[in-house]
C-alpha cells in the first residue's frame, strides 16, 4: 500500500514533464492533418494523379484515426495508457519515413492509412494521462496547457507545408517527423507513468461493428458533401445504421464491453460530449467555408488567406490555458456555456461580412471564434473527463476524440450542402466573383454560417444543462510498474 502511495506521489511531481511528453507527441498529428490539404496539388501533379485520387491522401488518414479511437480507448483501459501512447508515436514515426518515401500516389495512400493507425493512438489516450496525473483542482488547467499543441499544429501546418516543401519536397512534410516523433517517444517513455484503468478482454464484435459504423458514417459524410443524395451515398450509410444495431445489439449483451453503455447515463458526461461534437461541427463550417470567401470573393492569394486563418488557432491557444485555469476555480458549466455563445455570436458576425470586407473585418472575427472556442474547450473536456470514473478513463478520452473527428466531418458536410442547395452550381463554378455573383455566393455563405451558429447554441445549452461541478473522483486506475 505505502508503495502504491510512493509511486501516486512520484507521478504528481512529475506531473507537468508528463504534460510537457504528451504535448510534444501530441503537436505531430494536428500539423500532418493541416499540412497536407497544402501540399495536396503538389503531390497531385508530381504523380500525374486525378484531384479525384489524390483526395484520398488526407482524406484515408482521417477516416483511419476517427474509425479507431474508441477501440485505442478501451484498449488503453485494458493494457495501459502510456503502451498505447508509445506504440502509436513508434508506428507514426514508422509510416511517416514511409510516406516519404512512397514510390506511386497509391502507395502514399495505403502508408497515410497506416500511419492513421499510429495517429488514433496517440489521440486516444492523451486525456485519460493528464486526467489520471493531475488532480481535479488542476484538471482543467492542465487540459487547457495541452490545447495549445493542437492549436499551435494547427496553425503551423499550412505555413510549415508550404516551407518545407519550397525547401526540398514535398516528402519532407512526413519526413520532418521523424526526429520530432523520436525525440517523443524517448521523453515519453523516461516520464509517463504506468496507468491503465479497467481491466479485462477486448469485445472484439464490439470492436469490429464500433470499426465499421464510424468509417461508413464518415465516408456517408464525405460522399454526401461531393456527391449529394445518391446511391453512392445511401450505401455507406445503410452500413453505417446496420453496423450501429450490431454494435449496441453486441455491448448490451457482452459481459466485457469495449464502451460501457453506462457512461452516457452520466448527464455531464453524455451532454458535454454532444456539446463537443456540435462545438467542432459549427467550428468546420467556418474554418471550411471563410477560405473560400476570401479566394473567390476577396480574391486573396493563398498565402494571405492561410496568413489570416491563422487568426483563429492562434487565439485559441492563447486564450485555452486561462480558461482551463479558471474553470478549476469557478467550475466548467458558465464557462462553456460562455464559451459556445460567444462562438455562436462570431458566426453571426461572420454571416453578415460585406462584399468588400477588409482583412481586420474578417480577422477580428475570425478571432472572436478563436476566443469563444477558447473558452469552451478546456472547461468542457475537463467536465467530460472530470465525470467519467476512473476505471473508464482511456474509452471516455476515445469518445471524446471520436466526438470531435465526427463533429468535424459533420459540419463540412453541411457546409458544402448547404452551399450547394442555395447557390447556382455556375456560380460556385466560378473562381473569381463579383457583382451579382458574388451577392449570391454570400446569401448561400450567410445561411451556412447562421447554421453553424445554432449549432454554437446548441451546445451553450447542453453546457448549462449539464450537473454541477463534478466530484474528485475516486483512484481506480491500477499504479503498474515502473519500465526500466
Amino acid at each position: 500500500m505505502s508503495s502504491s502511495m510512493e509511486k501516486s506521489a512520484s507521478i504528481t511531481k512529475q506531473r507537468y514533464r508528463v504534460l510537457a511528453a504528451v504535448m510534444l507527441g501530441g503537436i505531430m498529428g494536428p500539423i500532418d492533418a493541416s499540412i497536407v490539404n497544402v501540399i495536396l496539388p503538389t503531390i497531385s501533379g508530381y504523380f500525374g494523379a486525378s484531384i479525384a485520387t489524390a483526395q484520398w491522401v488526407p482524406l484515408i488518414y482521417l477516416l483511419t484515426i476517427s474509425s479507431l479511437l474508441l477501440f485505442y480507448g478501451r484498449l488503453g483501459d485494458i493494457m495501459g495508457y502510456k503502451r498505447i501512447y508509445l506504440a502509436g508515436l513508434l508506428c507514426f514515426v514508422l509510416t511517416s519515413a514511409l510516406c516519404g518515401l512512397a514510390p506511386t500516389i497509391h502507395w502514399l495512400i495505403i502508408f497515410r492509412a497506416l500511419q492513421g493507425i499510429g495517429a488514433g493512438m496517440t489521440m486516444a489516450v492523451p486525456f485519460a494521462i493528464l486526467t489520471a496525473v493531475f488532480q481535479p483542482h488542476e484538471r482543467g488547467r492542465a487540459l487547457g496547457i495541452n490545447a495549445i499543441s493542437v492549436s499551435a499544429g494547427l496553425a503551423l501546418g499550412p505555413t510549415l507545408g508550404g516551407l518545407l516543401t519550397s525547401l526540398w519536397s514535398w516528402r519532407l512534410v512526413f519526413l520532418i517527423n521523424i526526429p520530432i516523433g523520436i525525440a517523443a517517444l524517448i521523453f515519453g517513455a523516461r516520464v509517463i507513468p504506468e496507468l491503465k484503468g479497467k481491466p479485462g478482454r477486448m469485445d472484439l464484435a464490439g470492436a469490429a461493428a464500433a470499426f465499421v459504423g464510424l468509417f461508413s458514417f464518415l465516408y456517408f459524410i464525405n460522399r454526401l458533401q461531393s456527391a449529394g443524395v445518391g446511391l453512392t451515398s445511401a450505401l455507406p450509410l445503410a452500413v453505417a445504421v446496420a453496423a450501429g444495431i450490431l454494435f449496441f445489439y453486441v455491448e448490451k449483451r457482452t459481459p466485457q464491453p469495449m464502451v460501457d453503455l453506462a457512461l452516457f447515463k452520466i448527464r455531464t458526461f453524455s451532454l458535454g460530449t454532444a456539446a463537443s461534437l456540435l462545438n467542432f461541427a459549427s467550428q468546420y463550417i467556418m474554418v471550411f467555408l471563410t477560405p473560400f470567401f476570401l479566394q473567390r470573393v476577396g480574391q486573396y492569394p493563398p498565402n494571405r488567406i492561410g496568413l489570416l486563418m491563422t487568426a483563429f488557432p492562434l487565439t485559441v491557444m492563447a486564450v485555452a490555458p486561462f480558461s482551463g485555469n479558471l474553470s478549476d476555480r469557478l467550475g466548467t458549466r458558465g464557462l462553456a456555456a460562455a464559451g459556445a455563445a460567444i462562438c455562436s455570436a462570431a458566426l453571426v458576425a461572420i454571416a453578415f461580412l460585406p462584399v468588400n470586407a477588409s482583412a481586420f473585418a474578417v480577422g477580428w472575427r475570425l478571432a472572436l471564434f478563436g476566443l469563444g472556442t477558447g473558452i469552451f474547450q478546456s472547461p468542457n473536456n475537463s467536465a467530460v473527463m472530470g465525470s467519467s470514473p476512473r476505471p473508464h478513463l482511456g474509452i471516455a478520452s476515445g469518445i471524446l476524440g471520436t466526438a470531435r473527428n465526427t463533429g468535424m466531418a459533420v459540419g463540412i458536410s453541411a457546409a458544402g450542402l448547404i452551399l450547394y442547395a442555395l447557390v447556382p452550381p455556375a456560380v460556385i463554378a466560378k473562381e473569381h466573383l463579383s457583382g451579382p455573383d458574388a451577392l449570391a455566393f454570400l446569401g448561400g455563405l450567410k445561411y451556412a454560417y447562421l447554421f453553424g451558429a445554432a449549432l454554437s447554441v446548441l451546445a451553450a445549452l447542453f453546457s448549462l444543462l449539464q450537473g454541477p461541478k463534478a466530484p474528485a473522483q475516486s483512484d481506480g486506475c491500477v499504479i503498474m510498474e515502473d519500465s526500466p
